[in-house]
């Protein structure tokens, strides 16, 4: 640690602004204590909310204690990174365009984890030429931590009623990332709450997710059902899905912060692969390798080709009926995954139940 001569007030300041030249909008200090959010996540816990994530419960309480997570943590150092594509299509106009396919927009363009955890470092490496070696150890949504929380009490902004963090100039289109360190800095100050009696998140949620204000069952979840679970989509909720195949910005679009939000200018959240408006049967029709190339360096990489087939084929089952879709879903009857199958039949037995609908129709005019 640092002698006692390093005047921590002066440096705190130079975090932030070294944090700036590195391409964060924001960057703030907490001293943490996250005694009341681990109630609240011990009882979404308790209550199964989580549904397949269990690396959620599997840390204990070193979530919601940084210190047991990084031994000798006093401080966290929370940085703040937009991330809306300025060239990306308008998401409203995809989610109204069912043949196309709608992928949240924080995943067109780079993985943020490599982004936000260079760049992080960049900012360590940046203190400890300033102060010489101290203890620290960087985070982007990549261990047990409650960014949320701490970006809250580092007053980068307020938790808003969809549990995301909002922020007045930025809106909720940024991600997270942290530092936990030795540095006994001084703490930023707290942001006020702005939500007032806005429920838009809340009533724009597709599968009604959002089950209270700052409480959302991810069960229900369609970034939970796309990205995390692994196995087969309820039935029930794979209507309310659309063309959403990779996350849901629903509550973000709906947000009346994010009328001020700005576009990134950071690189490597531009559009890869036009995946901002691609069509559903163009992507079905991609084998294991041209996934895998094309989402190389992605976020979307990790969820696998299976679970991208198994996405796909539940927003085709959305679709209009047309004889490309019934052609793309035909090819992928046979596929070698079960899980794959399941859904395509579920999404041919759509259409055909349209089809029958539409003959009943015309015999009855």
């Amino acid at each position: 640690m640092p002698g006692l001569l390093t005047d921590y007030g002066v440096l705190s300041e130079k975090i932030k602004a070294w944090g700036k030249e590195l391409g964060f909008q924001a960057v703030a200090i907490s001293v943490p204590d996250l005694s009341h959010a681990e109630a609240r996540l011990l009882d979404w816990l308790e209550k199964g909310m989580h549904g397949e994530m269990d690396y959620m419960a599997s840390h204990g309480v070193k979530r919601s204690r940084p210190a047991e997570l990084v031994p000798g943590t006093l401080t966290v150092i929370s940085a703040r990174m937009d991330y809306l594509p300025p060239d990306a299509h308008d998401s409203h106009e995809i989610l109204a365009s069912p043949a196309k396919a709608f992928i949240s927009r924080y995943a067109l363009g780079r993985d943020y984890h490599k982004t936000l955890r260079a760049r992080l470092q960049k900012l360590a490496d940046r203190i400890r030429e300033e102060i010489g070696p101290f203890g620290y150890r960087v985070f982007s949504d990549s261990a047990p931590v409650m960014e949320v929380e701490l970006a809250v009490q580092a007053g980068l902004g307020w938790r808003g009623k969809h549990s995301m963090l909002l922020s007045r100039e930025h809106g909720s289109w940024f991600f997270l990332g942290e530092i936990y360190t030795d540095l006994p800095l001084p703490p930023s100050a707290p942001h006020s709450t702005h939500c007032g009696s806005c429920s838009r998140c809340i009533e724009a949620c597709p599968t009604q997710a959002i089950i209270a204000p700052y409480q959302v069952d991810a069960r229900r979840c369609i970034s939970y059902l796309t990205i995390e679970h692994k196995g087969s989509i309820p039935v029930t909720l794979r209507p309310l899905i659309g063309n959403r195949i990779y996350g849901c910005d629903d509550c973000q679009l709906a947000c009346p912060w994010n009328r001020f939000a700005p576009s990134t200018e950071e690189g490597d959240f531009t559009v890869r692969h036009k995946l901002d408006s691609a069509d559903l049967t163009t992507l079905l029709a991609w084998s294991d390798e041209e996934f895998h190339a094309r989402t190389a360096g992605s976020a979307i990489h990790r969820i696998g080709h299976e679970r991208w087939l198994r996405n796909i084929a539940v927003a085709l089952g959305n679709a209009p009926t047309t004889g490309a879709v019934i052609e793309a879903l035909k090819k992928r009857e046979n596929h070698d995954s079960a899980l794959v199958r399941e859904h395509v039949i579920w999404a041919l037995a759509r259409h055909a139940q349209s089809c029958d609908d539409c003959s009943h129709s015309k015999l009855a005019q």
